[in-house]
């Protein structure tokens, strides 16, 4: 369910046509089933309103343009955000945070579609219309993928714990130094990554930003 979904689903009859929704849903799901089967390039206008049996002068109501089309698709199919580890060690939940998103991987082969779609370059100068909806959609997705991934590391990254053992650090550059070998293993087939696999890039990661004795007893309450 996109943001937009939640948001419309929260509404009262009265404040949203149900008619509208159902239209909504019957096209995302014609959506995710095409670019399940056919990938990026199946999801096309034509596509959808066949599959779909929405009126293309309806599909035009919910979605400005393909692009938009494309971006409420892919972000169905980022998984909810799941609350970071609530217990354990500072190592003990890097760890296990991350062994999530190697699963996420594995489980749900799709998620990373949406991330080279997001990573995409526009072909032309960006000049024409078609070019800056493309922009514009790609842009508000890459906000959304961002935040969900950076959730979850930084309540950990930002805790007391952190703080008391780990030198300043960027935590965006962390979180690509946390998740990025795992995204990298999957897209190109290079390796299954295990839970010994996860185990090392955290404690690769403590190592380079834990503080010396000196300073982390200063830090401490």
């Amino acid at each position: 369910m996109t943001d937009m979904d939640a948001e419309l689903s929260a509404g009262t009859d009265d404040e949203v046509d149900p008619r509208w929704l159902r239209s909504r849903t019957r096209l995302l799901d014609a959506a995710v089933d095409l670019l399940r089967t056919g990938g990026i390039e199946a999801v096309t206008i034509d596509a959808v309103t066949k599959a779909s049996k929405v009126a293309r002068t309806t599909l035009y109501r919910h979605f400005g343009c393909s692009s938009d089309l494309l971006a409420a698709t892919l972000e169905r199919l980022l998984p909810p955000v799941m609350p970071p580890p609530s217990t354990g060690s500072l190592r003990d939940r890097l760890v296990e945070l991350v062994c999530r998103q190697a699963t996420l991987y594995e489980e749900a082969p799709l998620h990373p579609t949406t991330l080279a779609w997001i990573a995409l370059r526009p072909t032309d100068n960006g000049a024409d219309d078609d070019a800056n909806d493309w922009q514009r959609c790609r842009g508000t997705l890459q906000a959304r993928v961002v935040e969900h991934y950076r959730q979850p590391f930084e309540a950990i990254l930002r805790s007391p714990d952190a703080h008391a053992q780990l030198d300043e650090f960027d935590l965006e550059l962390a979180v690509c130094q946390l998740v990025g070998p795992l995204l990298f293993a999957w897209m190109i087939g290079l390796r299954v990554v295990d839970h010994q696999d996860c185990a090392r890039i955290v404690d690769d990661f403590l190592a380079a930003h834990r503080l010396d004795e000196a300073k982390a007893g200063a830090r401490s309450p």
